[in-house]
């Protein structure tokens, strides 16, 4: 069991469950009140909450509005779970998961838990995992929030990359070459350094925790994600709102556009985040808080009093514009919009 302490938000606790399922055993981390709704994330190709989630999670704003909220449940892909700090690699006899086998993974979980609708956020390869999942139990998904998100099938140019990560990983493991060109996938070059300026605090946390990672853990995930289908015409059918965040300096930024174009335009929202890479909630979290504010407005959530006069988000209910809660958008319209960074 781990303690979690935000400032200005109370003590909270997370537990580490192993859960068997059809497709093998996951791991999920939960935060918070078992009472209060259901949030699930799903972190990218190699990553966990740890290193996808946290700096989000532990933005005071952020915090104080989604652990106001929700009770939190980090799936991590098999084989990339918190607390292996090594642990062995999944047994190579083991069948190798499809992406739609992880989407059908994610509800065993919730029966686990006994848990009805939620909400679901996602980056990348998670992102996916979970739009699929949306797509599949509709009845079960009360909302998206996605960060650089992916519903097309592999371009080749993906493909190929992919193809060479995963030599890289069957050959030689969570080597040097395959750990820059995750690093390059996750972050924008202004954080990744050059040889003038140091690479970033986070960059070097995230390099240090995929020193964890087991290669062919890794690989079984990658093979999933670069066999995917293309789920363009079930996001038609989504009607849940969804909230898509990609920076400007991704490699997926076209695929977020893309996938932003192919939903229902009443009830989803893009926003491009200025220089920044593809895991905004490392990168840049601080850009994700005000919209994500609105979005959970539309579904009557609202930070605590005693947390929301911070000088980055100073939202209240009197504040907020008649147009964000037209019957049109079902509580929410928000238009594309573009965060700034000084650099």
């Amino acid at each position: 069991m781990e303690y979690i302490q935000n400032k200005g938000y109370p003590l909270l606790y997370s537990k580490e469950h192993h859960i068997r399922t059809g497709c093998g055993s996951v791991s999920v981390i939960v935060y918070g009140d078992h009472d209060k709704p259901a949030l699930i994330t799903y972190p990218d190709l190699a990553l966990n909450y740890m290193s996808c989630f946290q700096g989000l999670i532990f933005c005071p704003e952020a915090a104080s509005l989604l652990l106001h909220n929700f009770c939190i449940y980090h799936i991590s892909p098999p084989g990339h779970e918190l607390l292996q700090l090594g642990a062995a690699a999944i047994c190579p006899d083991d069948p190798v998961p499809s992406a739609e086998d992880l989407a059908d993974q994610i509800i065993e979980v919730l029966n686990y838990f006994g848990l009805g609708a939620m909400m679901c956020m996602g980056v990348t390869a998670g992102a996916y995992i979970l739009s699929l999942f949306a797509i599949k139990y509709r009845e079960r998904v009360l909302g998206l929030i996605l960060v650089s998100p992916l519903c097309k099938a592999p371009s080749w140019k993906e493909w190929i990359f992919n193809k060479v990560m995963s030599n890289l990983l069957y050959f030689y493991g969570v080597c040097g070459l395959l750990k820059e060109c995750l690093l390059q996938r996750y972050f924008s070059k202004e954080v990744r350094g050059n040889a003038e300026v140091p690479e970033s605090k986070i960059v070097q946390a995230c390099r240090k925790l995929l020193d964890e990672r087991k290669g062919m853990n890794v690989l079984r995930f990658l093979h999933a994600i670069n066999q995917r289908p293309d789920i363009t015409e079930g996001l038609k059918r989504l009607k849940c709102r969804t909230l898509i965040f990609v920076g400007d300096s991704s490699p997926f930024h076209s695929e977020a556009l893309y996938m932003t174009s192919k939903l229902d335009r009443r009830y989803s929202a893009l926003v491009e985040v200025q220089a920044c890479g593809s895991m905004v909630t490392e990168e840049q979290p601080h850009a994700m808080v005000i919209p994500m504010e609105y979005f959970l407005m539309g579904y009557g959530l609202f930070r605590p009093c005693f947390l929301s006069h911070s000088p980055r988000s100073p939202f209240t209910p009197s504040c907020i514009s008649p147009q964000l809660l037209s019957p049109e958008s079902m509580g929410l319209k928000l238009k594309p919009i573009k965060t700034r960074l000084s650099l």
